[in-house]
């Protein structure tokens, strides 16, 4: 069986990616502090003013897992996009194919 390398090991590929991973970061932060402001908007509409423990936690919840969702998405972009993916060995797949 014989690895490939991968080519994330080369600096150059590797220091575009991840430069791409963080603006994509910095516009998903953007778009959820956005979103956080909204969701806050709307819920004093509808509810009024509750308390702040309760707009902190709101806050915190659609922030914490829309940056959650974006950075574990973002690692798959990149994984896939800079042909990592493609160069691990799969042990279980026969060596005819």
């Amino acid at each position: 069986m014989e690895l490939k390398p991968s080519p994330l090991d080369d600096p150059r590929v590797a220091q575009f990616a991840w430069a791409r991973y963080k603006r994509m970061m910095r516009f998903m932060a953007l778009i959820t502090t956005s979103v956080v402001m909204v969701s806050w908007f709307v819920l004093y509409q509808q509810v009024g003013f509750v308390s702040i423990h309760f707009y902190i936690a709101t806050g915190l919840g659609i922030g914490f897992a829309m940056l959650l969702m974006s950075a574990l998405m973002g690692l798959v972009y990149l994984s896939n996009g800079t042909g990592h993916d493609a160069s691990v060995v799969d042990p279980l797949t026969d060596e005819e194919d």
